[in-house]
């Protein structure tokens, strides 16, 4: 009871953080991104390292930040205060460009017993955690004139809908595994149980904001079902790692990792079905 009483608390604070930091201000959405990716991709690093693999922490984390940046600084409406927008993604770009044959350089020196996998490993973590946070600057204008960052929480809310309905409908219900050798407490009834839950949320979107009812479903249908697989995918890092959670960030509820890894496979299915969603 103690433990459920601080992760309903920390759950609600977070919430609250997140869901402030998105609407407040394109920068207040750009230092919450910007957080993410440190703990995030910190986080991966370490999981790694217990893995016997030895990634180049501080090239990664420089590399995601940079990336993060680039994209936020093509979105955000008041870049121009930092100078010309033009020059600044062009010094940026060249930056992360130098940046991988430097990260090749770097491990002549480190005398790894595997260069191949630390350079993989830190190119991994960028693609994992930076990539996905980058290209969520990109959802509040997608499809839209203005900056509308509601798109995002109904993206937001509608992975965490998913993933209370799984786990209240899977404790209730579930008997049928769904990925036993990774997750062995997921079953199948929780899985439509939370697709349920997130189609739901969808619908509610649908009244609340603009665009269609089948727009809605289908963007809930993809966040739930890509959500699913990204909890699948970093159970399989934590495994491999013999963990049990990423870290230790947020109280009942473990790493940055652990709370945000379904929002991070599904942003790239995200930004895809909106692009296309708009045509």
């Amino acid at each position: 009871m103690k433990n459920l009483a601080v992760r309903t608390v920390s759950g609600g604070l977070l919430a609250a953080v997140v869901v402030g930091a998105v609407v407040w201000t394109q920068w207040s959405l750009g230092a919450l991104l910007l957080v993410l990716l440190v703990g995030g991709l910190a986080e991966f690093y370490a999981l790694a390292a217990r893995d016997d693999v030895r990634p180049q922490r501080a090239v990664g984390l420089v590399m995601g930040a940079v990336l993060l940046a680039l994209n936020f600084a093509f979105v955000c409406d008041d870049v121009q205060i930092l100078g010309s927008a033009r020059h600044l993604f062009g010094a940026g770009l060249a930056f992360l460009l130098l940046l991988i044959p430097g990260m090749l350089v770097c491990e002549l020196y480190r005398r790894g017993p595997n260069p191949v996998a630390s350079v993989g490993v830190t190119l991994l973590g960028v693609c994992y955690v930076a990539l996905p946070l980058s290209l969520m600057c990109y959802i509040p204008i997608v499809g839209s004139e203005t900056w509308n960052p509601w798109v995002l929480v109904a993206c937001i809310v509608i992975v965490w809908a998913n993933d209370v309905f799984a786990y209240l409908v899977g404790m209730a219900f579930g008997r049928h595994p769904l990925f036993e050798r990774l997750s062995p407490k997921k079953t199948w009834e929780g899985f439509v149980g939370g697709l349920a839950g997130a189609i739901a949320c969808g619908i509610v979107c649908s009244h609340l904001l603009q665009r269609s009812l089948w727009f809605w479903v289908g963007l809930a249908a993809v966040v739930a079902v890509a959500g699913v697989l990204g909890d699948l995918v970093e159970s399989m890092f934590k495994r491999s790692a013999g963990v049990k959670d990423s870290g230790r960030t947020i109280p009942g509820h473990g790493g940055v990792l652990d709370r945000f890894d379904a929002l991070l496979l599904a942003a790239p299915f995200v930004f895809v079905y909106l692009l296309f969603a708009m045509d």
